[in-house]
C-alpha cells in the first residue's frame, strides 16, 4: 500500500475539481485556456486539503522510529524524548515513502502561487478585453495588471528593507523565499479569517433554517423578486447594447477598414438580433470617407466588452429565473402535500427533463412524501446541531491553540491522544473532519459572495470567466494559510507547539517564520482570534443589516422591506404558474381534440366537395353564386377548425397579463364607432 492511498487521492480529487467546474463553467462556450487554469487551480488546492491528513500521520509514524532509535533520555534542545526500548512502530496503511512528499508539496504549492499571483490576473485581463486580436487583449492585460503587479511588489520590497537593515539577520536565499512566503500567508490568514467567522455561523444556521416549514419557501418568493429585477435590468441593457449595435452596423459598410471588427461582435450577439439586423443591413452601400461620424477601433472595443458582458448577464438571469420557477413549484408542492391522507406526494407539473428509471424505481411517491415531509426536516435539524457543535470547537481552540501547558486547543488533544495508541486511521480521519470543515465554511462563502455583477459564481454552467479565474486565485490564496492554520490547531506546527520534534513536509516548504519574529510569534497566534467577533457579528446579522442600510435589499424576516418583496415574489410565481397550466390545459385539450375529432376532419371535407361538385350542376348562372356561398362556408369551418386546434393563450384579466399578451395587435372583428377587437379570435373557444 505503499503511495497507493496518495495515487487514490489524486486521482479522486481531480474527478472532483472537474465535477464542481462543469457544474459552474461552461466546457463548450468558454475558453480551453480558461477551463485549464481554473481546473488546475481548484485541483491544486483541493489536493492538499485532501493529502494532509496523510503527511500527519506519516510524520507521527517517523517521529515514533526516531524515539524508538534515539537513547531513553537523549535531549533536543528543549524537548526530551522518553522512549521506552521496548516500543514498537506500526507503519500506517497510508504510509508515504521519504522524499516523496517533500517534492510533492513544492511543486504543488509553487505551482498554486505562480497561478494566483501571476498568470491568472493576466488571464483575467486577458478575458475581460474587448481587443479584437491577441496583440490588442495582451498590450491591455498588461496595463491594467501594471498596478497589480507593482503594488505587490512594492510590498515585498518593505520586507526586503526590513531584513536587510535587520543586523540579526544575514540575508540568504532561503530567508528571501520565507519572506516571500510569509507575505502571501499574511495576506491570505487576512482575508482567512474574515471568510472563516461567517461560514462558522452562517452554515449551521442555513441548515437549522431549511427544517422550519415555510422558511425555504418565502426565502425563494424574495428571491423571485429580486430577481425579476435584475432579470428586467439585463434585459433593458441588452436592447440598448444592441441599438447601438444596429447603429454601429448600419454606418459602417462591407468595404469599411472596421467591418471586420464589426463582423466580431454580431458574433456575439443573440441569433435573433443577427437575423434582424441582417435584414435592416444594405451592405452593398459604399461608405464614404469624407464623413466624419464613423466610431474609432477604441469605442468598438468598448462596445465589443459591453456586447459581451451583457450578453452574459442576460442568458444567466434567463436560467436562473427558470430553475427559481422549479425551485418555487417544488416548494409548493411540498407545503401541500404536508397535509395529505394519502402519504404519495404529487407533483403540480410534470419534470421537464427525463428521469433515471434507477431512481424512479426506489425513489417512489411514497418514500418521495416520506423524506420530503417527515424525515427531511428532522435530519437537517441534526445536521445543524453537529455543525453548530463543531463550529464551537473550532472558535474555542482558534483562541486558545497557542496554550501548550496545558494542552486547550481541543484538536490538539485529540490529535495527541491518538498519537499514544498510534491509531492512525482515527488520525487520518480526526484531521480529515478538522480540515474539510474548516475548508467548507470558508470555500462555501467563497461560492456565496457576490461583488456586484463583477464577481459571480452561478451554478447551472452560468459562471463568467472571468468569476471563474477570480475563484481560482481565491483558492489558491485561502488554502495555504488554511492549511497552516490546521497544522496549529492541531500543534503538529512546532512554531506553535514550541518542541523540536520532525516537523511534517508542508510545514518544512513553509519555512521556518522566525526569520519574522513579529509575524510567527503575533499576527498568525493573535489574528486568529478575531473569529469570535466576526462570528458574534454574523449571529446578529450586522453585515445584512448594514447592506440593507444601504439599499441592497436582504432576506430579514422582521424587515418591512422584506415582507414586500416576499408578496410581490410570490404574485409573480402566481402568475407563472398559472401560465404554465394554461399552457398544460392547451395542449391537452389540442392532444383530445386530434384524438376525438382528427377522423372526422377528413370525412366532412369529402362531404363538402361532393355538395359543391352536386350543386354545380344546376346551371351555369347559379354556379357562381352556389360555389361562393359553399366556399365562403367551408372556409369559415375550415378557419374555425384550425381556431380551435391553435394553442392560443387565454385572455387573463390582469393589466400584466393584457400588456404582455403576444396575440394583443392581432386584427379582430370591427366595432361600431371604427374600433377594431384587439383579441384573437381563438379566445371564443377557449372553454371548450
Amino acid at each position: 500500500m505503499s503511495g497507493a492511498a496518495l495515487g487514490l487521492e489524486i486521482v479522486f480529487v481531480f474527478f472532483l475539481a472537474l465535477f464542481l467546474l462543469h457544474r459552474y463553467g461552461d466546457f463548450k462556450k468558454q475558453h480551453r485556456l480558461v477551463i485549464v487554469a481554473t481546473l488546475l487551480a481548484w485541483y491544486l488546492c483541493f489536493l492538499i486539503v485532501f493529502i494532509l491528513p496523510l503527511d500527519v500521520s506519516t510524520t507521527i509514524y517517523n517521529r515514533c522510529k526516531l524515539a524508538v532509535n534515539s537513547s531513553p533520555a537523549e535531549s533536543n534542545g528543549s524537548y526530551v524524548t522518553l522512549a521506552p526500548s521496548k516500543q514498537k512502530c506500526f507503519k500506517p496503511w497510508s504510509y508515504i515513502p521519504n522524499g516523496i512528499m517533500p517534492i510533492f508539496w513544492r511543486v504543488v504549492y509553487w505551482t498554486s502561487q505562480f497561478l494566483t499571483w501571476i498568470l491568472l490576473p493576466f488571464m483575467q485581463s486577458y478575458a475581460r478585453s474587448g481587443g479584437f486580436s491577441i496583440t490588442g487583449k495582451i498590450k491591455t492585460a498588461l496595463i491594467e495588471n501594471a498596478i497589480y503587479y507593482g503594488t505587490y511588489l512594492l510590498i515585498f520590497g518593505a520586507f526586503l528593507i526590513y531584513v536587510a537593515v535587520n543586523p540579526n539577520f544575514n540575508l540568504q536565499w532561503n530567508q528571501l523565499q520565507t519572506i516571500g512566503i510569509a507575505a502571501a500567508n499574511t495576506w491570505g490568514l487576512f482575508l482567512l479569517v474574515l471568510l472563516l467567522g461567517y461560514g462558522l455561523v452562517e452554515i449551521p444556521r442555513s441548515h437549522w433554517n431549511g427544517a422550519k416549514r415555510g422558511y425555504l419557501l418565502m426565502k425563494t418568493y424574495f428571491k423571485a423578486a429580486k430577481l425579476m429585477t435584475e432579470k428586467a435590468d439585463a434585459e433593458e441593457n441588452l436592447e440598448d447594447i444592441m441599438e447601438e449595435v444596429r447603429k454601429v452596423s448600419e454606418s459602417i459598410k462591407y468595404n469599411h477598414p472596421l467591418r471586420k471588427c464589426v463582423d466580431t461582435i454580431l458574433k456575439k450577439c443573440p441569433t435573433e438580433y443577427q437575423e434582424r439586423m441582417g435584414r435592416n443591413m444594405d451592405d452593398y452601400e459604399d461608405f464614404d470617407e469624407r464623413q466624419n461620424s464613423y466610431p474609432s477601433e477604441k469605442s468598438l472595443v468598448k462596445l465589443h466588452k459591453q456586447v459581451i458582458y451583457s450578453v452574459q448577464r442576460h442568458r444567466r438571469t434567463q436560467v436562473q429565473w427558470q430553475i427559481l420557477l422549479e425551485q418555487a413549484f417544488y416548494l409548493e408542492d411540498v407545503a401541500k402535500n404536508e397535509t395529505s391522507a394519502t402519504r404519495q406526494f404529487v407533483h403540480t407539473f410534470h419534470s421537464q427533463e427525463p428521469e433515471n428509471k434507477i431512481i424512479q424505481y426506489f425513489y417512489t411517491p411514497t418514500v418521495e412524501w416520506y423524506w420530503e415531509c417527515l424525515l427531511r426536516p428532522w435530519f437537517y435539524r441534526v445536521l445543524a446541531v453537529v455543525l453548530a457543535t463543531f463550529s464551537v470547537i473550532v472558535v474555542w481552540s482558534e483562541c486558545t491553540f497557542f496554550s501548550t501547558k496545558p494542552v486547550l486547543s481541543l484538536f490538539a488533544v485529540f490529535i495527541q491522544l491518538a498519537e499514544k495508541t498510534y491509531n492512525y486511521i482515527y488520525i487520518e480521519m480526526a484531521c480529515f473532519l478538522t480540515i474539510f470543515f474548516l475548508s467548507i465554511c470558508v470555500y462555501s462563502t467563497v461560492f456565496r459572495i457576490r461583488v456586484f455583477n463583477y464577481y459571480y459564481l452561478a451554478s447551472h454552467h452560468q459562471t463568467d470567466a472571468y468569476s471563474l479565474l477570480f475563484s481560482g486565485m481565491l483558492f489558491c490564496r485561502l488554502t495555504p494559510p488554511l492549511c497552516l492554520n490546521f497544522l496549529g490547531l492541531t500543534h503538529m506546527d512546532a512554531t506553535i507547539s514550541h518542541k523540536n520534534t520532525q516537523p511534517t513536509a508542508y510545514t518544512s516548504i513553509m519555512g521556518s517564520m522566525r526569520v519574522l519574529s513579529f509575524i510567527a510569534d503575533g499576527f498568525y497566534i493573535y489574528y486568529p482570534m478575531l473569529v469570535v467577533i466576526l462570528c458574534i457579528a454574523t449571529y446578529f446579522s450586522l453585515g445584512t443589516r448594514c447592506l440593507n442600510l444601504l439599499g441592497f435589499q436582504q432576506f430579514m424576516g422582521d424587515s418591512e422591506m422584506t415582507s414586500d418583496l416576499i408578496d410581490e415574489g410570490k404574485e409573480l410565481i402566481r402568475r407563472e404558474k398559472r401560465k404554465r397550466q394554461r399552457q398544460e390545459e392547451g395542449e391537452n385539450r389540442r392532444r383530445e381534440w386530434k384524438e376525438r375529432y382528427g377522423n372526422r376532419d377528413d370525412s366532412t371535407r369529402n362531404r363538402v366537395v361532393h355538395t359543391d361538385q352536386k350543386e354545380s350542376s344546376f346551371s351555369e348562372t347559379n354556379t357562381n353564386r352556389s360555389l361562393s356561398k359553399y366556399t365562403r362556408s367551408n372556409g369559415r369551418t375550415e378557419r374555425d377548425r384550425i381556431e380551435l386546434l391553435q394553442d392560443a393563450e387565454p385572455l387573463d384579466f390582469n393589466a400584466d397579463s393584457i400588456n404582455d399578451d403576444p396575440l394583443e395587435s392581432d386584427s379582430g372583428r370591427y366595432q361600431p364607432g371604427g374600433r377594431y377587437l384587439s383579441m384573437s379570435r381563438s379566445k371564443i373557444f377557449d372553454d371548450v
